[in-house]
């Protein structure tokens, strides 16, 4: 999970709140101390944090509790939107301004630049963009081929020169070429530690090739240390975001998160993982919603529509309304969820969900079973998967044998499908108005913890 332990003491905070018999000075100054405790270990700057809580102190102390709303309600309010504030607020879009759009990346030796350069193009290449990469990093022997390796992985032409040690040079060369692209991601050579060499290089190739966009990449682990190199590679070449790199472990990640305040620079993505799509645009609205354990229903919705083109979300609605589903209706929302990540990652997205602590082996057996259940699929023919009621114990060996899983699973499957199907059969012939309202009589309220 992102920031998992300032997440778990930002929701023990909340709980605090919750279970609280009345909100006073005296609560609230609790609350302010718990706050400042848990972003200062998470390596948030110490000034920035007492400007936070600060805020968070001064607000409550002062508004009047809106109508419809308890004063805890309000007071967990004002926690979750001062958060979202000091995290930037709204997202910040990369806007395709002009043909090709130059992005330029810089940072720290082993901050995952290159393999974020991968990832970044693969976000933009499934919204259609043609892009290329271009290796200026001339220092590290590797570089080069690295870069090449990650641009194979996700299809795009890179422009390296092996040999020579003038990034300038290289640049000049393709140049031209590169004007056939929508998109030209450029990478550049990273240091130990910030030097009068690296700093002079980074500045000549910026006022070379006048990116449209300067990402700054800066991993979680890295500490309060960040504030001070983010300002440096600033003054040199004015960045113009940030991408936070190894936010899926359990790294302190303040320090990357508010190295933006010493540019003045949103941070832009996130990487959550080490998959070529494990990045995310940064949305500080979900961002803080996940770690209090709210969710983040946006970045669900943006991943399902990856993950299921919009003709077939439509068919499959169509027929649902309909009553129909089968094996293949089943086999194909488990391809859309893996698409979509881990498990883990999905629950931490659906509001409510984050605040249970699901064991970490609970969720690896419900993996297991998904890939167990695609490798029985796939023994099947076309009529036990339209029709999986005709699946008899001498069907269920044959399966068994034929994808080396147990004919138990395969009888979990089918369990599984039944109730689907039964949920399928109830929303047969409704309306999507009267769906609506079916699901309002499903949906719980607050998360545990959470109940005021």
């Amino acid at each position: 999970m992102v920031l998992e332990k300032l997440g778990d003491s930002l929701k023990e905070t909340l709980k605090k709140i919750a279970k609280s018999v009345f909100v006073d000075e005296k609560l609230i100054n609790e609350l302010v101390k718990d706050i400042q405790r848990a972003l200062l270990q998470a390596d948030v700057n110490v000034k920035l944090v007492f400007q936070l809580t600060q805020e968070i102190k001064n607000r409550a102390l002062k508004e009047e509790t809106p109508s419809g709303l308890t004063k805890k309600e309000h007071l967990i309010n004002i926690v979750y939107e001062e958060l979202v504030k000091f995290l930037g607020e709204k997202p910040a879009e990369i806007k395709l301004t002009k043909k090709p759009f130059k992005i330029m990346m810089i940072g720290l030796f082993g901050s995952g630049k290159t393999t974020t350069i991968g990832k970044l193009a693969k976000y933009f290449v499934k919204k259609g963009n043609k892009v290329a990469a271009v290796g200026l990093d001339v220092h590290r022997s590797a570089a080069p081929e690295q870069l090449a390796q990650i641009s194979r992985q996700v299809n795009i032409p890179c422009f390296i020169e092996k040999g020579e040690k003038d990034p300038v040079k290289i640049y000049k060369k393709y140049e031209k070429e590169l004007n056939k692209f929508d998109i030209v991601i450029i990478d550049t050579a990273g240091r130990d530690a910030l030097s009068d060499e690296l700093i002079k290089e980074i500045r000549d190739i910026y006022n070379l090739i006048k990116p449209e966009e300067n990402l700054l990449v800066i991993s979680a682990d890295i500490g309060q240390a960040a504030q001070k190199q983010a300002q440096t590679f600033h003054d040199n070449a004015a960045i113009t975001g940030v991408i936070a790199t190894k936010m899926d472990g359990t790294a302190k990640g303040g320090g990357a998160l508010t190295a933006c305040a010493a540019t003045n620079s949103p941070i832009k993505f996130i990487g959550v993982g080490e998959k070529i799509d494990d990045l995310e645009t940064f949305n500080p609205a979900g961002f803080v919603g996940r770690m209090l354990g709210m969710g983040d229903i946006q970045s669900l919705l943006e991943k399902a529509k990856e993950a299921i083109p919009e003709e077939k979300a439509e068919d499959l609605s169509k027929r649902l309304l309909k009553g129909e589903f089968t094996l293949m209706d089943l086999f194909e929302q488990m391809e859309a969820m893996k698409k979509m990540g881990s498990l883990r990652k999905i629950i931490e997205m659906i509001p409510g969900m984050g605040q249970l602590k699901l064991p970490k082996d609970l969720l690896d057996v419900q993996e297991s079973k998904l890939k167990k259940w695609k490798h029985a699929m796939h023994s099947m023919n076309q009529e036990e998967l339209e029709n999986p009621e005709i699946l008899t114990s001498a069907r269920m060996d044959r399966i068994s044998k034929g994808s080396g899983v147990a004919v138990k699973d395969i009888r979990d499957l089918i369990k599984q499908y039944r109730m689907g199907k039964k949920m399928v059969k109830m929303f047969k012939g409704k309306s999507p108005k009267s769906m609506e309202q079916m699901m309002k009589k499903f949906k719980g309220k607050l998360p545990p913890g959470m109940g005021i």
